[in-house]
């Protein structure tokens, strides 16, 4: 992950470089998008790790999953 929006940016035009020919039509939504991939970088850096999802049901019960990692509290035979 780039740690700064111009590396970041910078990353991009490498990747639609590298991957535009091939992959023409997945590179032209990344540019198309561009301003909302980046979008990450407006925010101090302290605030990524809880922004780097967007699923709601993933983020909610992340806590959950971590506590009970084992998965006693989904085993369901007695």
């Amino acid at each position: 992950m780039a740690e700064t929006r111009a590396a970041a940016e910078s990353a991009l035009d490498a990747f639609s470089a590298i991957y535009g020919v091939k992959y023409e039509r997945a590179v032209e939504c990344l540019i198309k998008d561009r301003e909302a991939l980046l979008a990450f970088h407006d925010f101090p850096a302290q605030h990524w790790k809880h922004l780097r999802t967007t699923n709601a049901i993933e983020s909610t019960f992340a806590t959950i999953r971590h506590r009970f990692d084992d998965g006693s509290l989904w085993n369901t035979r007695y």
